[in-house]
């Protein structure tokens, strides 16, 4: 197989492959009334349950690195696949029972099988990009966001048409996992566990390392100061992207008395805004260079929230949410980059930064809701602003690597 083609069909396996991610993820998210209804547990308790699957999420990330250097990406890539069967399996039998106990050993077990499939995925896609030679990661993300959008709308043609939720999960579920069966292969050829396949860039070997080297650089990532500040980036930029999903829609409902569907309007603007953006501001990265868009965009995400916070009326936190929308677009994938800069230690460093995703997803919502309590969804959202002005700080850390030697890459243990 030709080089071109192999690239070409990996980087097209990866763009579907992130697709079926947010399609999986959002179609039974979507349908968390039913599912209340389902277990009989009030908002606040189904609140509570759903926090056990990001701590399923943060268990396995903190370990994911050294899974991915041990098994290889492909491998890890099969075990998510199955796993994320067997949980939402778990929680179609927890709802078509009403069993809060099925349900939440379910749910823990998505967000390990969430886990599994972030980092290689994202790895992956690094690698494409490295063999590119241009930034084309944000396209990944945009195919996630693209999936999320059509996962949404398939919740909701499940909920027209009044099919049970576990119905849903059983046909989604084993559709996408039989998708992923074929994609896992093509996606996977460009990992550095891997070999490359005839004529792929020969120019480029494999860098041949000894046994365990990649478990030692997995576990030493959590020692390095770089890696550990890009996971502040991808947390900052996880807190404004996942807050958006949390509560955009409430906090309009809340703070312009307007229709549920007005909010969710203003939250698909959010994603519209987000997922154009991850299509054409590749460009701008290649034009500009990582630091100064990511400093770009933390400034426009910064300027959207204090309008959408601030703003008397709403035209003006519409505009916002738009900054918003574009300001958290390319902030995930130019950290997942920089983490990726050395493909012997990008296993464990995509692991580490990928953790600050799920310790912001365990803490932020309840910490949210909380002061949305007390002083209003507007304005509890205005603390994302201190992270925000955290990674616009932190911006430098994703500028990056010098390109090892093959030698060097050859000799790293």
């Amino acid at each position: 197989m030709s080089g071109n083609l192999a690239v070409g069909r990996a980087r097209w396996s990866l763009m579907a492959l992130f697709a079926l991610f947010g399609i999986v993820g959002t179609s039974w998210m979507t349908r968390l009334p039913s599912i209340r209804e389902a277990l009989g547990v009030s908002s606040a308790q189904l609140g509570l349950i759903l926090i056990v699957g990001a701590v399923g999420a943060l268990f396995a990330v903190m370990s994911t690195g050294a899974v991915v250097a041990r098994f290889g990406s492909r491998r890890t890539l099969v075990a998510a696949t199955v796993v994320n069967l067997v949980a939402l399996l778990l929680v179609a039998w927890g709802t078509a029972t009403g069993s809060v106990g099925i349900f939440a050993v379910g749910a823990f077990t998505n967000g390990v099988s969430g886990a599994l499939m972030n980092v290689p995925i994202n790895l992956n896609g690094a690698m494409v990009e490295q063999r590119v030679g241009r930034a084309i990661l944000p396209h990944f993300h945009a195919a996630f966001s693209i999936g999320a959008g059509a996962g949404a709308l398939v919740g909701a043609a499940f909920s027209w048409a009044q099919i049970h939720i576990a119905v849903q999960l059983v046909v989604i579920t084993t559709l996408v996992a039989i998708a992923r069966a074929f994609l896992i292969g093509p996606a996977t050829v460009f990992a550095p566990d891997r070999q490359a396949p005839d004529g792929a860039d020969e120019a480029t070997p494999r860098p041949t390392r000894r046994r365990g080297a990649g478990l030692r650089n997995a576990l030493s990532a959590w020692r390095e100061p770089r890696t550990l500040l890009i996971g502040l980036v991808l947390l900052a930029a996880s807190l404004s992207e996942g807050s958006a999903g949390n509560w955009l829609s409430i906090s309009m409902v809340d703070g312009f008395a307007v229709r549920e569907a007005v909010g969710a309007m203003a939250y698909g603007t959010f994603v519209a805004a987000m997922t154009v953006f991850r299509f054409a501001g590749t460009g701008l990265i290649d034009r500009f260079g990582r630091v100064t868009i990511l400093r770009a965009s933390g400034i426009s995400a910064l300027v959207g929230l204090l309008l959408f916070g601030l703003a008397p009326g709403l035209p003006l936190a519409w505009f916002g949410i738009v900054l918003w929308g574009c300001g958290a677009a390319l902030a995930n994938p130019i950290a997942i980059a920089a983490a990726s800069d050395d493909p012997l230690r990008a296993p464990g460093r995509v692991s580490v930064v990928t953790s600050f995703i799920s310790f912001g997803q365990l803490t932020a919502p309840p910490l949210l809701g909380l002061l949305a309590d007390s002083i209003g969804g507007r304005h509890a959202l205005l603390t994302i602003t201190v992270a925000t002005v955290l990674s616009i700080v932190l911006a430098g850390w994703v500028k990056p690597l010098p390109q090892p030697s093959r030698s060097m890459m050859a000799d790293r243990v």
